[in-house]
């Protein structure tokens, strides 16, 4: 866990311009800075870098954030990982509780990095070299924009060629990243020989692995790196970093089995897709993919390899899936994959496929049904049988509910008895308990929170009992008004007011409130007016909802002498108020 002091020290001394600039180029127009959005395709600039608001906001799609939240959005990486780049950049030390486990990792990956970049500028010296692998890849249709896009390289055939890029050949970072090979007698020699060469880089653009293609004969036709400190194959997406802007402008991302499936539909026109490496996909795989993408289509072989990988894929997708996200899985005929395919029939073609993708709850629902006779009790029974665990994995409400249903009309079970069978609790008891603690939005509260998240300082000047219970919007502006006054933030900016409650239940509250005000501020001249009268009105409000509910209480049981002298203050103290002037 990293301390929320370090989060505000780290926003108040980096810049957010300058975490921007490195990716994207800032015009300056005004007291901001403005660009194209880079996380949805558009041609005149509606991206709004502030400096002083540190903060970023974009008023074409809504996208907006931290120094923080860029990094993480931009480079798909998690909150940790982002905080340790920016930190890096000034030279700050995370002061994250690390596991002995996780120290140790981090510190023997560092050095190996160097090592995997200088392989991946021999191997792509090495390509241009080799005429067999050049006519290889165009043999592949693939042109020498396509191999420069992916870094694409070549190892030659012989035992140690790398010791013409490392002086070192016996050095051991060598083997800890999988370079190089040592025997049992002690002899080295390269993993990787007469292959045509894929880079695998992460989020920053570093080489962390490689993929090999053999050129001709040989087997195993595709060799990978082995796990390292550096590498995780359950983790990592071959291409990512390459397909993200396509994936952002399409908010669909495709995932293929092959490196070369990726590059061939990038040849043809399709960006957006990733591999995974040489592993089943994996629920860390699910998770990222949809941190890049509302929409995630799985595409396979169809043969009954390609028919098992999905069903692995779909079984890591089910705690990933969220009700606002689409999984979808395409399978191409038996005797295609994705390269195969496209070259034979082109990229339109492939993309109706993918259009056509089934959903995931009829992939799931088909698995289920097959080879279960439903027109017996028994295999209605199995059928049901079959769904409980995949239900209990399920972290998406709506979309269990829809599989529920639809195992319902499948097993004629009624949807209570499967829900009651599965150990499912009922939407409707559900959606009760979900909506039962608070109250109705409340416009005066949200008013209030959106004057205090402009300028927290005021806050000072608010007293706690003022403000109600019993609504998202106060409950956040307790929140907002006690980090304030208990130091919990350093300065006025958005960014460290979003980051601030980053994880916490008033993120989402928070983040909309600074869409608004970004979209629409309150003017700084009339800001201690607005603040004045709005804390009126809800003190207003609160003196009416108080007499509402005496009154209702002396309807039902009659009041104690106490409460009727409650009652009558609060009388005379409405009576004393003027009117506030309309919002």
């Amino acid at each position: 866990m990293i301390p929320d002091s370090f989060i505000q020290e780290l926003l108040a001394r980096i810049d957010i311009v300058d975490v921007i600039e490195r990716s994207l180029p800032l015009k300056k127009a005004g007291a901001n800075y403005v660009a194209c959005c880079p996380f949805h395709s558009e041609k005149t600039p509606s991206f709004s870098v502030s400096p002083s608001k540190q903060f970023y906001h974009c008023f074409g799609c809504g996208a907006h954030g931290s120094a923080i939240g860029f990094v993480m959005e931009y480079f798909g990486l998690g909150f940790v990982e982002a905080v340790e780049d920016l930190a890096g950049q000034i030279g700050l030390q995370v002061p994250q509780q690390r596991s002995d486990e996780r120290r140790h990792k981090a510190a023997e990956a560092a050095p190996l990095a160097e090592f995997m970049a200088r392989a991946a500028k021999y191997y792509r010296e090495q390509l241009k070299d080799s005429a067999q692998a050049i006519d290889y890849l165009k043999g592949r249709g693939l042109t020498g924009e396509i191999a420069a896009r992916f870094g694409l390289g070549y190892a030659p055939g012989g035992w140690q060629n790398l010791a013409a890029a490392f002086s070192d050949y016996s050095d051991k970072a060598l083997v800890e990243c999988g370079l190089v090979i040592e025997g049992d007698a002690g002899k080295r020699y390269d993993r990787f020989r007469e292959r045509i060469m894929f880079p695998i880089l992460d989020g920053r653009g570093n080489v962390i692995g490689f993929g090999g293609r053999i050129v001709g004969q040989g087997e195993p036709k595709y060799l990978n790196s082995p796990e390292t400190p550096l590498f995780e194959k359950g983790r990592e997406l071959y291409g990512l970093l390459q397909a993200r802007a396509a994936i952002r402008g399409e908010d669909c991302v495709i995932v293929v089995e092959g490196y070369m499936d990726v590059v061939a539909l990038a040849q043809h026109g399709i960006s957006n897709a990733v591999a995974t490496l040489g592993t089943a996909t994996t629920s860390a795989h699910v998770h990222k993919l949809l941190r890049q993408a509302d929409r995630v289509i799985f595409c396979f072989d169809g043969d009954n390899a390609g028919r098992k990988a999905a069903v692995r894929a779909l079984e890591a997708s089910l705690e990933q899936v969220a009700d606002n996200k689409t999984i979808a899985f395409l399978f191409l005929p038996a005797e295609d994959d994705p390269d195969s395919f496209v070259r034979a029939h082109g990229a339109e073609a492939f993309r109706r496929l993918a259009r056509q993708a089934m959903p995931l709850t009829d992939f799931l629902m088909q698995e289920l049904k097959s080879g279960k006779n439903l027109a017996v009790a028994e295999g209605r029974s199995q059928l049901v049988h079959a769904a409980r665990p995949q239900l209990a994995r399920m972290q998406a409400p709506l979309l269990r509910l829809q599989l529920v249903k639809q195992l319902a009309q499948a097993s004629g079970f009624s949807q209570a008895e499967i829900e009651s069978l599965c150990g499912l609790p009922t939407m409707i008891r559900r959606g009760v308990q979900a909506r039962s603690p608070r109250g109705a939005p409340s416009p005066i509260a949200r008013k209030l929170l959106r004057v205090i998240v402009q300028q927290p300082g005021l806050a000072a000047r608010l007293s706690a009992d003022l403000i109600p219970d019993g609504h998202a919007e106060t409950e956040a502006l307790n929140a907002l008004i006690e980090a304030v006054t208990e130091g919990g933030l350093a300065g006025e900016g958005f960014g460290m007011v979003l980051e601030h409650f980053r994880g916490t239940p008033h993120e989402g509250l928070i983040s909309e409130i600074l869409g608004e005000l970004v979209e629409q501020e309150f003017d700084e001249e009339s800001i201690e007016a607005v603040f004045a009268d709005t804390v009126e009105r809800l003190k207003q409000a609160g003196i009416r909802s108080e007499i509402d509910a005496l009154n209702a209480k002396n309807k039902s049981i009659g009041l104690a002498p106490e409460e009727v002298s409650r009652l009558q203050q609060l009388l005379a103290q409405k009576q004393a108020v003027k009117p506030a002037t309309s919002a």
